[in-house]
């Protein structure tokens, strides 16, 4: 920041904005002081405009060569559809923990890249779907705006975001991510381009979302915006059991000043409900998360709580607002812990995390998992549970997997059919009753974070086969409270139990015949777990082989360092941020 002189913060940034919010003096002085109007302006490259995130950057991208790369998408698909064959989306990236078949055919759309506009007047920004969360942030930030929703870890993309399910922890208030989306621009199965929303084509617009690209392809959208202040005052707040979590969760949800909310419980006995309002100005001591030196988040609020045994217990500090967006980003939550266990001759200190720090955000670890061999028996499970079921479901899963820490957070439901983790009529948990695949309730419910190692299997178990019956003994638990799961983890539903759950298979397929999508592989086909393929893929030599302690390890160590996934983190710009030291200079 020194060598930016007097510039403000938003200055900062410039070299970030996408080529609408530089094509006139006007757009500028929006962003910085007049006097330091001609200094800004030496800052400006010309491949600033339409910025893209990957090493190849046009001189200029803006919605006509938009046109132009969908055009050829459309071709491919187009191409596809002709010939029936089915095909999956490359992104370049990403956080699913699936896993896809090496035959499958693929729409390359990782070009896609670009905040091709932030529009002020309107508090929009069209965005591609390959734009990850850190980079849309860094776009939106200069003009004093921020998506309502940004999803916790930097590489989740655009489209995956829409494509998937994402609830975060504004969405008690927001909902899940698609529901701050104006539109979204698709590629239908026969190469069709077309603009889709709540009044164009309405079935389609709410149905995609969650779906998983089979009812089309996703390749602009429009995002709402809200306004930004340089803070979130954030305070953590102590409980002692899963019961009080709840209720302060609930209690917390009907206060208009919090813009964020979501919790940890750590145990049976000890959690924290982390509460988030932003604000311009520091009012409690200035804490960051991004630094290699710093803790990790979620350490650092249970040793800022451990003192004490009462639920009276608060502590309040200030983060940076990108800070706080993205505070889970080293470590994953804590699942970055699970592979210090795995790598046992490894201690688990400030020194190791901040030497081997370049291994531990979310980009190179989920590559990690997809390459390597360590996170074979990880159990990773999001899921959604009715308010009142959860010490009941949370009970269950301390006594049948043991795993802490769990993530709480809250939740806005919509009503619906919807891939979506929904509320469920009561009526349609028993099959007896006759009622299935009813609608979604609108209403609020509690995304649980269930990440750990599976329990050991017993002696003369196959490790697979206890695997997915420990997995398979969640689904049926989450069913049986009302909770429906994220569809990003993997599967093991039978298929007539999968679409039982989600409204039965007629809304759907009446969709897909609609929109000529039969020919794509269903929402089924793409998420559950093959587990005949993948005991015959673990039978290979290749797969034998990192199936040994440590070596699957190091493979994926390899095989991130070799994706330069750490490249992406270590050029965030967001970690420079220092709104102290903007409001500093407006004092003196």
């Amino acid at each position: 920041m020194a060598a930016l002189g007097g510039l403000s913060l938003r200055a900062f940034f410039i070299r970030s904005l996408p080529c609408g919010s530089i094509q006139s003096p006007i757009s500028i002085t929006r962003l910085i002081p007049q006097t330091h109007y001609k200094e800004a302006q030496s800052l400006i490259p010309s491949q600033t405009c339409g910025r893209s995130y990957s090493s190849t950057r046009p001189l200029r991208y803006d919605i006509d060569s938009h046109n132009e790369a969908v055009g050829q998408v459309s071709e491919q698909i187009k191409d596809y559809h002709a010939r029936g064959i089915k095909y999956r989306i490359q992104h370049g990236s990403t956080n699913s923990t699936r896993t896809a078949a090496k035959s499958t055919s693929f729409v390359n759309l990782s070009n896609l890249n670009h905040v091709i506009k932030v529009d002020t007047a309107t508090k929009t920004a069209l965005v591609e779907p390959n734009v990850p969360m850190d980079r849309l942030v860094e776009a939106t930030l200069p003009y004093g705006l921020i998506p309502p929703v940004v999803m916790d870890f930097p590489g989740i993309t655009v489209g995956g975001g829409y494509a998937g399910t994402s609830g975060e922890s504004s969405s008690f208030r927001h909902g899940f991510f698609n529901k701050t989306l104006n539109w979204i621009e698709l590629v239908l199965p026969d190469g069709t381009v077309t603009k889709v929303s709540s009044d164009s084509h309405p079935d389609l617009f709410h149905s995609a979302a969650g779906a998983v690209g089979t009812l089309g392809t996703t390749t602009l959208a429009e995002l709402q915006l809200v306004k930004a202040e340089d803070y979130v005052e954030t305070t953590y707040h102590r409980v002692t059991s899963i019961e009080s979590a709840v209720e302060k969760l609930k209690s917390f949800s009907t206060d208009p000043d919090i813009t964020y909310l979501d919790g940890i419980m750590y145990s049976p006995t000890f959690g924290a409900i982390v509460t988030g309002r932003l604000t311009s100005i520091a009012t409690s001591p200035i804490r960051r998360f991004s630094a290699p030196s710093d803790p990790w988040f979620y350490q650092h609020v249970q040793s800022s709580l451990s003192w004490s045994t009462s639920d009276a217990q608060f502590m309040t500090e200030t983060l940076p607002l990108a800070e706080y967006l993205f505070r889970y980003d080293r470590g994953g939550f804590w699942v970055g812990a699970l592979a210090f266990k795995y790598f046992s001759f490894v201690p688990f200190n400030a020194w190791t995390r901040r030497f081997l720090d370049d291994f531990l955000h979310t980009r190179m670890m989920y590559t990690a998992l997809h390459r390597g061999g360590a996170g074979r028996e990880v159990i990773v499970q999001d899921v959604g549970v009715p308010y009142d079921n959860v010490p009941d479901f949370v009970r269950w899963t301390d006594q049948n997997t043991g795993i802490w820490p769990l993530w709480l957070c809250p939740l806005k439901t919509p009503a619906g059919r919807s891939f979506h983790p929904h509320l469920r009529k009561q009526s349609s948990l028993n099959p007896a009753d006759g009622e299935k695949g009813d609608e979604g309730q609108e209403g609020a419910m509690l995304n649980i974070g269930l990440w750990g190692f599976c329990p050991p299997a017993p002696r003369g178990t196959d490790a697979y086969d206890h695997y997915i019956s420990t997995n398979r003994a969640i689904e049926a638990k989450l069913s049986s409270v009302g909770g429906t799961k994220w569809l990003y983890a993997q599967t093991f539903y039978p298929e007539s139990e999968f679409w039982d759950i989600y409204g039965g298979r007629g809304w759907y397929d009446d969709l897909r015949a609609k929109y000529g999508a039969s020919g794509l592989p269903s929402v089924y086909d793409k998420v559950a777990t093959n587990t005949d393929a993948e005991r015959r893929k673990r039978a290979s030599r290749s797969e034998r082989i990192k199936g040994i302690w440590p070596i699957g390890g190091f493979w994926g160590i390899w095989e991130a360092i070799k994706s330069r996934s750490y490249v992406e983190a270590r050029a965030s710009k967001w970690k420079d941020i220092r709104p102290e030291d903007k409001n500093s200079r407006r004092g003196s």
